[in-house]
């Protein structure tokens, strides 16, 4: 039980910046939602519902333009492929007596941020931890939603701009700290990035949408690591 209740403080401790910047960056897809023809409480429902900032967007900006519901399903299938990636990598997190209910749940609140902070715990994770970091984050992401709607377009668009900076940074103060650790992580993490980058700018690979072109370098390049420089099940045990 105190391995409960400190796993849930800990989960709680790592959320809080995450709650934090979620409220903030949610206040711009508010604004998309009230676009879109949204009230606020139906806005508040679909993120509490949906945790996927990049396919919520691309579902409130095809509602705008009258989209068939086939397209918004393959649009939203793509912007959201990358969760299928981090909910199977996570799996292997779990110790395999893990209930099925406790998966179920876990994998509904999986983003970039909570994916991130679940994978860095060592050894094996613990559910509860994901729960104290779901408690606050879900409400933030919702409540961001259900203010930027309100907001509408009220706030300059420099203020806009700033706070959708503030995702951006939390994901790399929780990729940094494993990085320190691991040298191997640290080049992965530039490799990804410059991959990413290039996939920017070539002529054919630009028009793949963001959300399959980020399903594919996850699975090129980590299988590329995981032959050259296979982890043991626990990589961090022998750190700790």
């Amino acid at each position: 039980m105190w391995s409960n209740r400190q796993a849930f403080r800990n989960g709680n401790r790592d959320g809080i910046p995450i709650a934090l910047g979620y409220f903030a960056v949610a206040f711009t897809l508010g604004i998309a939602a009230k676009n879109a023809g949204f009230t606020p409480i139906q806005a508040f429902i679909c993120s509490a519902t949906n945790l996927a900032s990049a396919g919520q967007y691309a579902g409130f900006t095809m509602v705008r333009e009258n989209a068939s519901y086939f397209m918004m399903a393959v649009m939203i299938l793509v912007a959201n492929a990358r969760y299928m990636l981090m909910s199977s990598a996570l799996s292997q997190k779990f110790d395999p007596k893990t209930p099925l209910i406790h998966r179920f749940l876990v994998a509904y609140s999986v983003t970039d941020e909570i994916f991130g902070i679940c994978i860095s715990v060592p050894g094996k994770l613990n559910p509860i931890y994901a729960y104290g970091a779901m408690l606050l984050t879900i409400p933030a992401w919702s409540l961001g939603t259900y203010f930027g709607v309100i907001m509408g377009n009220v706030l300059p668009p420099n203020v806009v701009s700033a706070l959708s900076v503030g995702l951006y940074g939390m994901f790399i103060a929780i990729i940094v700290p494993a990085a320190k650790r691991d040298k191997v992580i640290m080049l992965l993490v530039f490799i990804s990035m410059a991959a990413s980058g290039l996939c920017e700018i070539l002529p054919l690979i630009s028009t793949v949408p963001s959300g399959l072109r980020i399903m594919i370098l996850t699975v090129v390049i980590s299988a590329i690591a995981a032959i050259i420089k296979p982890v043991t099940d626990d990589p961090y045990a022998a750190k700790e």
